[in-house]
């Protein structure tokens, strides 16, 4: 189901194979297994949430947030505490109008930034923020 809402398009960024754009998870029902990808902005594990992590990732179309339960914390734990650049996969969740991706895996894919050091590297300009 996932290759539906792959993206149409290819840009210079370095983009995870098969991760939905942060714009698309509008698009897929509650509770469908996706997978999306992007930049750590920020890592927060409240005191009052029991073990629960919130990631927030960003790529060149906006935000996605992440809710990592403790149990996954626990198998993917260097990912989720030194990963840059992350794939995640897990439940479209909506609650109240806030979208969430319930974490079932997660990978680092911090290498892939390296391309953006490559002499050859030229990037297209957009910005999430410039998105509509």
């Amino acid at each position: 189901m996932l290759d539906r809402f792959a993206p149409a398009y290819r840009s210079s960024w370095p983009r995870p194979p098969r991760a939905l754009p942060a714009a698309r998870l509008g698009e897929p029902p509650a509770g469908a297994r996706v997978t999306v990808a992007g930049l750590v902005l920020v890592r927060q594990r409240p005191g009052t949430a029991k073990g629960v992590i919130f990631v927030t990732l960003e790529d060149e179309t906006g935000t996605a947030n992440v809710v990592v339960w403790a149990n996954v914390y626990d198998r993917f734990r260097r990912a989720v505490i030194a990963g840059r650049l992350l794939r995640v996969t897990g439940k479209l969740q909506r609650e109240a109008g806030v979208v969430h991706v319930v974490a079932e895996t997660i990978e680092d894919l911090s290498p892939l930034l390296d391309r953006l050091l490559e002499p050859g590297f030229r990037p297209d300009g957009t910005r999430a923020g410039d998105q509509p």
